[in-house]
């Protein structure tokens, strides 16, 4: 059961890393940043990712953010 659980969110959390990095507006990519922020840093603490494995995420989406 937990790692259904586990599976769920860290594919959820892909899909919406995903989505981000395919948008070309810059408004809505920025309305979704923390939304995604928020889903890494909350599986990083619950150990369903690496925690620098989320920061690295993180940076990675915050630099194509900031050069859309």
């Amino acid at each position: 059961m937990r790692s259904e659980h586990n599976k769920y969110f860290a594919r959820t959390a892909r899909n919406a890393v995903k989505k981000l990095r395919s948008s070309k507006e810059k408004e809505e990519a920025g309305e979704l940043l923390p939304k995604v922020s928020s889903m890494l840093d909350k599986l990083a603490k619950k150990n369903i990712i690496h925690r620098n494995k989320a920061a690295n995420l993180k940076s990675s989406l915050a630099k194509h953010v900031n050069n859309l």
